[in-house]
């Protein structure tokens, strides 16, 4: 029995303590969302430091999201164009073009591009004033850094990302549409009322839903792993590569959930 369980120990061992500090860093998530909530609804508001969030995440991100928006509702008409041309489809590439940007494009790259223009940028600042202590300062002068720093970044996030997302799918069809009349020589009747006729309310709301939750999530983690930073200069690098990457994988995966949630209970 002992040489059975001298084998098996440093077997599971590592494996035990994974498992126990990976639920650790659930419980401490949890935690962080928790009270970031709960400071949401608590007086003093912080107005002016939201509309400063919400200039930096929404008004600074405007021409990368044009930019963004144009060349993928280009590029994907090109694409769909020569497919369905085999097919003599071509009319359906507005509808098809529209439907993706909506539902699933417009959404998620806009997300993507917040989370590397803005959200890195969350995670770097926060680490620098957590390990110049500036973070310690706030907290000496009864100031809860939750409240100053996380809460604005979290409500500008949820709600500039569908706002983004909005321009994103605008300036996308255009891009589609130019490609499509110029290029690929689809007649302009075709192409805008198969847009008109497919494209419901309730395939743009569902993006805006999406994008709103994204926003959500996004600015949680990055504004997280910057207030858990440590390690100076090298920890904050450390932390905000973590941040962007956790939270381009997590707008992925929950992509995929909401896509299914969506088409089930809300487009019918």
């Amino acid at each position: 029995m002992e040489r059975v369980v001298n084998f098996i120990t440093p077997i599971f061992t590592p494996m035990g303590s994974f498992l126990i500090q990976k639920t650790r860093q659930l419980g401490q998530w949890c935690v962080f969302v928790g009270e970031v909530i709960a400071w949401t609804f608590r007086a003093p508001f912080r107005t002016g430091q939201l509309v400063r969030q919400m200039e930096f995440v929404g008004v600074r991100s405007t021409w990368i999201i044009v930019l963004t928006a144009f060349f993928s509702g280009a590029v994907f008409s090109l694409q769909i164009g020569k497919v369905y041309g085999l097919f003599n489809m071509e009319s359906m590439v507005g509808a098809t073009v529209g439907l993706s940007l909506t539902r699933e494009i417009g959404p998620v790259f806009t997300a993507l591009m917040v989370v590397a223009r803005a959200c890195s940028s969350m995670a770097a600042e926060i680490g620098t004033m957590r390990v110049t202590e500036q973070i310690d300062a706030l907290e000496a002068m009864a100031v809860e850094p939750l409240q100053f720093l996380i809460v604005p970044r979290v409500l500008a996030c949820i709600l500039m990302l569908p706002i983004l997302t909005v321009l994103f799918n605008f300036v996308g069809v255009i891009g589609a549409y130019l490609i499509g009349i110029n290029i690929l020589h689809i007649s302009e009747g075709p192409f805008l009322s198969k847009l008109y006729y497919y494209v419901d309310v309730d395939d743009f709301m569902s993006g805006l839903i999406k994008a709103a939750i994204f926003g959500f999530f996004i600015s949680l983690i990055s504004c997280y792993q910057g207030y858990t930073t440590s390690g100076g200069a090298e920890g904050v690098g450390r932390q905000t590569t973590r941040a962007v990457v956790i939270s381009s994988v997590v707008v992925l995966v929950m992509d995929y959930f909401l896509t299914s949630w969506i088409l089930e209970y809300f487009i019918k």
